[in-house]
C-alpha cells in the first residue's frame, strides 16, 4: 500500500480504538483533576476566611464604639464653661475605637491575603503537574502522528515505515505470514506485499489507520 499523496489534516485523537479510548480517558482524568483542585481550592479559600469573621465583629464594634464617643463628645462639648475639658476624654476614647476598628479591618485583610494565596498554591500547583505530565504526551503524539501520516504519503514513505515496522518490536510482525528469506529480505526486494503489510503496522503503533 502507497501514500495518496493527499494533504491530511491534523489528528487530536487516535484512529485506532484501543489508543483513542486511553487517549480520552487521560484527557478525562486531566480535567477532572484540574476541576477538582479548583473546586478543592475555592473550599479551602471559604473555609479560611470564616476566620475573619472576628475581625469583622471587632471592626463593627469599634466603629459602633468611635461613634457613640464621638456623640457624646459633642454633647458634652455643649456644657457651658466645661465643655471643651468634658470633650477630650471623649474624643481620645472615640480614637481608641478607632484604632479597635483598624485592627479588625488589618486582621481581615491578613486572613484575606492567606485565603487567596492558599487557593492560588492548591490551584497551581496540581494543575501545573497535570500540565507537565499529561499535555507534553499529548502534544508529542499529535506532532508523531502528523510525521508519520505525512511520511505515509511522501513518495516511497511506504517503505520507509515498513523499515520503522522492521526495527521496532517483534510483537506484531507475527501477524504477517514470513516469505522465503524473511521478511527484511522480502523488504529489500521491495516486495509490495510485504511493504504493504509492515508500513501498515507502522501506522498502527502510531495509532492511525492506512
Amino acid at each position: 500500500m502507497t501514500g495518496t499523496g493527499a494533504e491530511q489534516p491534523m489528528l487530536l485523537y487516535a484512529q485506532t480504538p484501543a489508543r483513542r479510548n486511553r487517549q480520552i480517558l487521560a484527557d478525562l482524568v486531566a480535567v477532572v483533576v484540574i476541576a477538582g483542585a479548583v473546586w478543592f481550592a475555592l473550599a479551602v479559600h471559604d473555609a479560611i476566611m470564616l476566620l475573619a469573621e472576628p475581625g469583622r465583629k471587632v471592626e463593627s464594634a469599634g466603629e459602633g464604639f468611635a461613634s457613640a464617643l464621638d456623640d457624646a463628645g459633642e454633647t458634652a462639648s455643649d456644657v457651658p464653661l466645661v465643655g471643651g475639658l468634658l470633650k477630650k476624654p471623649f474624643q481620645s476614647a472615640a480614637d481608641a475605637g478607632t484604632g479597635l476598628a483598624d485592627a479588625g479591618q488589618s486582621l481581615q485583610d491578613a486572613i484575606s491575603q492567606l485565603a487567596t494565596l492558599a487557593a492560588v498554591v492548591l490551584i497551581v500547583v496540581p494543575v501545573a503537574f497535570v500540565l507537565l505530565v499529561w499535555l507534553p504526551l499529548r502534544l508529542r503524539w499529535i506532532r508523531r502522528s502528523a510525521t508519520v501520516r505525512s511520511l505515509f504519503d511522501a513518495p516511497g514513505g511506504a517503505d520507509l515505515l515498513a523499515l520503522r515496522a522492521l526495527t521496532g518490536p517483534p510483537g506484531d510482525l507475527r501477524a504477517i505470514p514470513a516469505p522465503p528469506g524473511g521478511l527484511a529480505d522480502a523488504w529489500r526486494r521491495g516486495d509490495q506485499q510485504v511493504v504493504a503489510a509492515l508500513s501498515e503496522i507502522a501506522l498502527r503503533r502510531a495509532g492511525l489507520r492506512p
